[in-house]
């Protein structure tokens, strides 16, 4: 697939400028969105991810789109397990609900860094070494694992208001303790001091930095198009602020989303170590087929998320009509 610098440039610019001024009235009038508001921002960024997508197959062909719906789809679900820990970091750090979506905003600018830059280096390196398949595959592999553990032993998450990088913080640098709107510092008594905004930015930035390490691998098993991958993350992050309010506790009800996240990283790591082996011939010695179909990627994508969102909701029924 060539992408021109033009067309490049093109799409950076566009992108950046819905966010910038996403996040300049988000800065300037910080409230909590009504229900209306926020069904319409999904509605018109699923239909912008559709619409390019379509675009894509256009223009490119429909391998492509459907390396970008299959990238865009899983990128959106680990953003959606991202608001989890979204959720516990605003109540851990009580943040007022009317800076919320301040908060949000800056977590996903955040998240755009990380992932812009995880991207460059991954596409540098997959140019450069067939041999990192076999680590992001592994690495997938890995994270299924302990996603399937964690969601087994009912780990609570807490540890993402309490990480090493916050426990520096809060040694370092002198706090205030209460909020003073979307400022991260604030001057008392002749001295300045950090608000409790500060300590929430650094908790989801260095969420942002984790869930990263996850995204990226996890795309590029799907597709070795640095285009794909960079558009597929930005469309899966916008609207994630309006979906924390829009769905609520409905979070809380996709118990088995963990499951079906493991089941779909693993996936794309054996898919990953498969291309490795191709790339090094040696599925001709071991007598493994490693063609695995885009179309085949998108059919378990989305029937793994469709099974993990009906038996979370049927289970979330059960536990409500059996009084737990």
């Amino acid at each position: 697939m060539h992408v021109t610098t033009e067309v490049w440039l093109i799409t950076i610019a566009v992108l950046v400028a819905v966010l910038v001024f996403d996040l300049v009235v988000i800065g300037r009038r910080p409230h909590e969105p009504s229900m209306r508001e926020c069904g319409i921002a999904i509605g018109v960024y699923s239909g912008l991810a559709v619409l390019f997508g379509l675009g894509v197959g256009y223009l490119a062909g429909p391998r492509y789109a459907g390396e970008f719906f299959a990238g865009w789809l899983t990128e959106y679900s680990l953003s959606v397990d991202n608001l989890f820990i979204f959720v516990i970091i605003m109540a851990n750090l009580r943040v007022p609900r009317h800076l919320q979506q301040f908060a949000l905003m800056v977590g996903i600018v955040l998240a755009l860094i990380f992932r812009g830059i995880f991207i460059a280096l991954g596409a540098a390196a997959i140019e450069r070494f067939s041999w990192v398949f076999f680590v992001f595959g592994a690495f997938l592999i890995y994270t299924a694992v302990k996603l399937y553990l964690d969601y087994r032993s009912h780990d609570d998450d807490d540890e993402a208001t309490e990480n090493a990088v916050m426990r520096w913080v809060r040694r370092t640098f002198r706090s205030s303790q209460d909020f003073h709107g979307t400022s991260l510092t604030v001057v008392q008594d002749g001295k300045r001091l950090i608000t409790p905004m500060f300590f929430v930015v650094v908790a989801l930035g260095t969420t942002d930095l984790l869930f990263a390490l996850d995204s990226i691998p996890a795309i590029y098993g799907l597709t070795q198009e640095p285009y794909l991958v960079f558009t597929a993350n930005v469309f899966a992050l916008m609207g994630l602020r309006q979906l924390y309010f829009l769905i609520g506790g409905l979070l809380q009800r996709l118990v088995y989303l963990s499951v079906g996240l493991s089941v779909i990283l693993a996936f794309i790591g054996v898919k990953l170590i498969l291309h490795a082996l191709h790339e090094y011939h040696l599925d001709d010695r071991l007598g493994i087929t490693v063609d695995v179909p885009i179309w085949l990627s998108l059919l378990v994508i989305i029937g793994t998320l469709a099974i993990t969102t009906v038996a979370s909701l049927l289970k979330s029924r059960r536990d409500v009509r059996s009084g737990q």
